[in-house]
């Protein structure tokens, strides 16, 4: 059976992939390809922050009691990168490269240290604390992008 820290990092590689191939279009100017794999990887994430903030936190809180620790950490750097995505969907329709490959650097670096205190710490938590992975998995993968 798949953990709930199995699921997770799964989807956590497969946003890492699109913003790559988001990069990897704006290198190459190919502007078209660009609008499509950032609108891609803008979604992919979008619906990875739903399902994390609609079920797997508000999961945990209730089962552990804990609301004022990782989960509202987590929120908060869901915050930051909206920003910072908002700024690279910008940067896409301006067709600016410079602006978006500096940009989109110091998101990856941002997700890669938000990814690495979930995929250590809060995953595992979510594991131990909640008894029905699968059902929890199941809940997160019926979730939409606009949280529902």
């Amino acid at each position: 059976m798949t953990t709930i820290a199995e699921f997770m990092t799964a989807l956590h590689r497969k946003c890492d992939e699109g913003l790559a191939a988001a990069e990897e279009a704006v290198s190459s100017k190919d502007w078209d390809k660009a609008r499509a794999d950032w609108s891609d990887f803008a979604a992919e994430m979008a619906l990875h922050f739903a399902q994390e903030e609609t079920t797997l936190f508000p999961s945990f809180e209730t089962a552990t009691g804990i609301t004022e620790g990782p989960t509202s950490v987590m929120r908060m750097e869901h915050e930051q990168m909206r920003h910072l995505l908002s700024e690279l969907s910008k940067a896409v329709e301006a067709r600016d490269e410079s602006e978006f490959l500096g940009l989109s650097e110091t998101l990856m670096v941002m997700i890669q240290q938000h990814n690495m205190k979930e995929e250590q710490m809060l995953y595992p938590m979510c594991d131990r604390a909640l008894s029905d992975a699968g059902a929890i998995i199941a809940e997160i993968q019926a979730v939409t992008a606009d949280g529902e």
